[in-house]
């Protein structure tokens, strides 16, 4: 059974893709047209994110990434308010390893289980080098970080199997470590792996459920999920790919390609000129957009497509994947069951804005997705 994720944006989130910067939320200063402030409530956006949460339980999705940057809220904390307010909805934790020491993950991640009845996700992020890195003041070398995860997952999978529980490393010593009842035997978390390098598919290859990738064009997302089940396969073990990418659907194709274009219209280009000029600064490998299909002022929308997807999302507001869906919901569907025919078990998808998206989408889209449907329904038709 194919999982379907949605996104919380904890760093914020516009109104419309037609807006060049985000208004819903405090991580940008208060302009008119933002979010109303809290008077009595000084964090009316935690309550957004909730909305946000609900809409897509409602809408049929599994559960929700949770992501983490410099410039977000903490997920654990984020995870744990949603958990008391939901019912079915599934939480999936973005974490560094060096954020914290794997046998008080352990700890951690058992107690909202057990508050949450079992509805907690990692995503495992090993970390993309450069700045950003150093801004956790992580200067671990590549290839040693995904060692670290690797020693990470190591740990936390024995403390969580039960104690007591020894282990020496590089990077983690511990002695006797275990759970205490009733923490102990709690389901533990599905975990999303993400990495493309060949030390980051050895360490999914041992202990990922799912491999995790941006979207990319279909031959190199094939390579790469070969890859990871070859390795896996060695030692007995099942690797399930999973994609994230944004979706802009509507009624019709010329509806959805008129939002993009309206976006594109009133996007700021001289900020996310300015914001892509750097490219990429730290040594994280994968596949970069070729340099045709960049967006840019003077280059019609329609012309960034592969394979059917599209490479402009970012400029209307989309986060961290380059390669999204753009159409109706009926080609919005087809795309989605195209990754599901090559194998993907888990697609975590965004739109923006993310609380209205999460129930057109949900409404509109994923009942559309054969993959997802059931084969006596389809059997029916």
């Amino acid at each position: 059974m194919v999982q379907f994720h949605w996104r919380l944006p904890t760093h914020g989130d516009r109104a419309d893709v037609a807006l060049p910067n985000d208004t819903r939320g405090d991580w940008t200063a208060l302009a008119p047209g933002h979010q109303a402030p809290g008077v009595l409530d000084p964090s009316p956006y935690h309550e957004h994110l909730l909305e946000i949460a609900r809409a897509a339980e409602i809408a049929g999705f599994d559960g929700a990434l949770i992501p983490s940057f410099p410039h977000t809220d903490d997920p654990w904390v984020i995870a744990s308010a949603i958990a008391r307010y939901t019912k079915t909805f599934r939480f999936m934790v973005a974490f560094q390893p060096p954020w914290i020491n794997p046998v008080y993950a352990a700890k951690a991640a058992a107690s909202l289980q057990r508050l949450s009845g079992g509805r907690l996700l990692f995503n495992i992020i090993t970390g993309g080098g450069g700045p950003a890195q150093l801004w956790w003041g992580d200067r671990i070398a590549h290839d040693d970080r995904y060692r670290r995860t690797t020693e990470f997952l190591d740990v936390f999978e024995g403390v969580w199997n039960g104690g007591p529980f020894s282990y020496e490393g590089k990077f983690y010593n511990v002695h006797d470590a275990g759970l205490p009842a009733p923490l102990a035997g709690q389901v533990r978390p599905e975990l999303y792996f993400a990495g493309s390098s060949d030390a980051a598919l050895a360490a999914q290859a041992r202990h990922a459920d799912f491999n995790l990738t941006h979207m990319e064009p279909l031959e190199k997302l094939k390579v790469k999920f070969g890859r990871v089940q070859e390795l896996a396969s060695k030692d007995g073990r099942d690797v399930k790919p999973a994609i994230r990418l944004n979706v802009l659907a509507r009624r019709t194709e010329e509806e959805a390609w008129a939002e993009v274009r309206r976006g594109w219209a009133n996007n700021d280009w001289d900020a996310y000129e300015k914001r892509t000029a750097g490219g990429r600064r730290g040594d994280a490998v994968g596949s970069p957009v070729p340099e045709h299909l960049r967006p840019s002022r003077d280059k019609d929308p329609k012309d960034l497509q592969i394979d059917g997807f599209f490479s402009g999302l970012q400029v209307l507001g989309a986060n961290g994947t380059p390669l999204g869906i753009v159409g109706s919901y009926e080609t919005a569907a087809e795309r989605i069951d195209t990754l599901i025919n090559l194998g993907v078990g888990g697609l975590i998808l965004a739109g923006v804005p993310h609380l209205e998206e999460a129930l057109r989408v949900g409404e509109e889209v994923l009942p559309l997705v054969r993959g997802r449907r059931s084969p006596l329904s389809i059997a029916a038709e």
